[in-house]
């Protein structure tokens, strides 16, 4: 488990407020930036250790270059993404935008390769006027609540995850006459290139040792269980994971990012705001190779992710 704040780290003087018993936590006193003291940026990750997702009011001076200049003091900034387009000369910045794609599927980030994002950075930009919440869940509580028999079940239990099919990719069927064009143009780049990978559904955190489950939209089998087997217990620890104890709901202003620990989590963006424009940035920092409780390490199938990310050793 991860330690209080230190002492040097408390002399940041961030304010932390907890918005969620399960997880969340607002961050205030600061001004994000490329220029923060570095005791600064500690407090912070150890706030998003501590809270797995967290909030930040307020930064409306920050346009894209402010945010991989921030980013890049949590982490090494992967690629924006392994297949889809990035914004035009914003090579590790993600259009979240609601015309292309929409995020309405519980998932952790890229779990279809093998180097998993470690953090995802995400700043509104354009709002709905209603609607368009984020919502998150935790995935280390969700393993820690589970009886110890479907404990023992997941520690030895892996999947195959894959981007065959896009979550932000849904053609648009609620229109009379066929599908959207850009709904489908956004999932063809999504599948341009395809990935596959075997993941433990137990990974232990290789920052904190807390064991989580890395489950979520990209799961298309667990080794060695039939479909239906698949289905129904992949159903059962889903549910654990989303009960609505284990959420934090986040209701989006102008100015507003979102930083979450993409080992610890799981968030969904919820279309509630009909047709009106929704757009965020996102960017997200190189993790590791996730490693399952007896320390055997994910194996891709298929694709190589090597050009999407460096590895966080």
């Amino acid at each position: 488990m991860t330690a209080q704040l230190t002492e040097q780290q408390q002399a940041a003087e961030i304010t932390v407020t907890k918005v969620g018993g399960a997880l969340g936590a607002v961050i205030g006193n600061v001004a994000l930036g490329g220029d923060l003291a570095p005791e600064t940026v500690a407090a912070i990750r150890q706030a998003l250790l501590d809270h797995k997702v967290i909030f930040f009011r307020e930064q409306r001076h920050l346009d894209d270059a402010g945010q991989l200049a921030f980013a890049k003091l949590l982490g090494t900034p992967t690629l924006a993404h392994p297949t889809s387009k990035s914004l035009e000369g914003a090579a590790n910045v993600l259009p979240i935008d609601s015309d292309y794609s929409k995020a309405n599927s519980w998932h952790t980030d890229v779990t279809f390769v093998d180097r998993i994002p470690a953090i995802s950075l995400l700043r509104a930009v354009t709002l709905p006027p209603y609607g368009g919440n984020t919502t998150w869940a935790n995935t280390v509580s969700a393993y820690a609540k589970l009886p110890l028999p479907l404990q023992a079940l997941v520690d030895q239990l892996w999947a195959v995850h894959s981007n065959v099919y896009d979550y932000a990719g849904h053609a648009d069927e609620g229109r009379i006459g066929g599908v959207d064009v850009k709904f489908e143009e956004h999932h063809k780049q999504f599948e341009s290139k395809r990935f596959e990978t075997e993941h433990p559904v137990v990974r232990v955190h290789p920052e904190t040792g807390e064991r989580s489950l890395v489950l979520g939209h990209f799961v298309r089998r667990f080794v060695g269980l039939s479909s239906a087997e698949t289905t129904a217990l992949y159903q059962l620890l889903q549910n654990r994971i989303t009960n609505l104890d284990n959420t934090v709901r986040w209701h989006w202003q102008p100015g507003d990012l979102a930083i979450w620990d993409n080992r610890a989590t799981q968030h969904y963006g919820v279309a509630d705001y009909d047709d009106q424009p929704r757009r965020l940035h996102r960017i997200t920092l190189a993790g590791d190779v996730p490693v399952s409780v007896n320390g055997v390490r994910s194996t891709p199938r298929t694709g190589d992710a090597a050009h999407f990310s460096a590895l966080d050793n």
